[in-house]
């Protein structure tokens, strides 16, 4: 590649772009748009043709490829029912959710705090029958989230990690099992 004098250049390895102001051998001085000359071996810049902007008007919306793209982004068949009715009980245990100050509060009487109102929103789906509930737990060093589990162990529930698009890492979805009525 030839330089000449008035090309438009960018800096390879960095964000500086400018015009060629002067060639001397294997350095070429750049001046920048806001008027600082730096000087750069051949091999360090790159000719700019044109800018990306001036690039994106160009591009043909009817290309083949791109109808082809387009055409296989059909909505896939999700494997997940959710029935019209069905109840999620959605259950934030971040403690500044469940108390208005943290103050005289440690670690473990936070987590107590937590499971708690754990324990007693499983109780309450059970008696209400709730076959859905989502504990909001956040992802931390992963206390409360293994407590959460151990005592999800004592009730009839089933529980895996809930929606990742929807929560995050963050998240326990519990199932329900609830008795037939006859």
């Amino acid at each position: 590649m030839r330089l000449e004098i008035g090309n438009k250049v960018a800096v390879l390895d960095d964000v500086l772009k400018g015009i060629v102001t002067n060639i001397n051998g294997n350095i070429i001085s750049v001046e920048t748009t806001d008027g600082m000359i730096f000087n750069f071996s051949e091999s360090e810049l790159v000719k700019i043709g044109k800018e990306q902007h001036e690039l994106t008007k160009f591009s043909d919306i009817n290309n083949e490829l791109l109808k082809e793209k387009m055409a296989s982004n059909k909505p896939k068949k999700s494997f997940f029912i959710k029935e019209k009715n069905e109840v999620i009980l959605e259950v934030d245990l971040h403690i500044n959710q469940l108390v208005k100050s943290v103050k005289g509060l440690d670690n473990y009487d936070m987590l107590n705090l937590q499971l708690d109102t754990a324990k007693r929103k499983v109780e309450f789906a059970i008696n209400k029958r709730i076959s859905k509930i989502v504990f909001i737990h956040g992802v931390g060093e992963g206390v409360l989230k293994s407590e959460l589990h151990y005592l999800l162990n004592k009730y009839p529930v089933k529980y895996y990690d809930a929606s990742y698009k929807k929560y995050g890492l963050g998240a326990t979805e519990v199932y329900v099992y609830q008795n037939v009525i006859e």
